[in-house]
């Protein structure tokens, strides 16, 4: 059994972390509210979503596992205007998810959880620098790196205690630091890793512009990003693996 109502901006806040990293995924649903966690089919990129009972105007379930079309669900939710809410149901007989929308009525074809990709483990990493930023920096440096390369490069100073990105085109480069003052915070240590600017840029449409998102940074290890949603109710963790230099 499962029923639940929820606003349409934090449904979508929610499909969309997840979305810009795979086309499907399972949905853990207990009584402590709704989680998914899934790798992209290269397993560089990976996302942890928490949505929490709380987040929900009303939530039910007897605890669920159920597969999703994310693709589906996030066009159907994108029909809700902003301060509408969405009812959810599980139809137990024909295992397809109803879906209210202001007099819309949709049935949802789910997907078997077995058929989807096994869930990873999050990586547990004892990583030396980790920063607190807001999204909107991350954005800037982003967009400004997307100008001239397809990777990117994010650390930290621990002697200068500044956090940077760097980015090395054929012919521009470009250079963003943050010391200290200007982030929301730092715990210096010497770090350094390239990554995919197209993960990061994905990663980066999900991430509100003033949501204090927490890096955790090491030398050719694995990025962690982590934010809140839903006022405080959610929260979004991404792994993204390095490009290792050199090879």
């Amino acid at each position: 059994m499962f029923t639940a109502i929820v606003s349409s901006g934090t449904l979508l806040a929610a499909l969309d972390s997840v979305s810009v990293l795979v086309d499907e995924c399972k949905i853990r649903l207990d009584e402590d509210g709704a989680t998914i966690r899934a790798i992209d089919p290269a397993s560089a990129g990976m996302v942890d979503l928490r949505l929490e009972a709380d987040a929900f105007e009303s939530y039910e379930t007897d605890g669920e596992t159920i597969g999703v079309n994310l693709t589906r669900l996030e066009d159907i939710a994108g029909m809700a205007n902003a301060d509408d809410l969405i009812n959810l149901t599980l139809e137990e007989k024909t295992r397809k998810l109803q879906i209210q929308i202001d007099g819309l009525e949709y049935t949802l074809a789910l997907i078997d959880p077995d058929s989807i990709r096994q869930e990873p483990d999050l990586p547990d990493l004892d990583l030396p620098a980790t920063i607190a930023i807001e999204g909107r920096d991350i954005d800037r440096a982003v967009t400004a790196a997307d100008m001239v390369s397809d990777h990117i490069a994010l650390g930290v100073n621990d002697a200068e205690e500044f956090f940077y990105v760097d980015a090395e085109g054929d012919t521009d480069d470009v250079h963003f630091e943050l010391d200290r003052d200007e982030l929301i915070s730092l715990s210096a240590g010497d770090a350094h890793s390239l990554f995919s600017l197209d993960y990061l840029k994905e990663m980066n449409k999900a991430i509100p512009k003033d949501a204090e998102v927490t890096v955790d940074l090491g030398d050719e290890f694995p990025v962690n990003l982590q934010f809140e949603i839903a006022e405080g109710n959610g929260s979004v963790t991404y792994v993204l693996a390095p490009r290792i230099q050199g090879n």
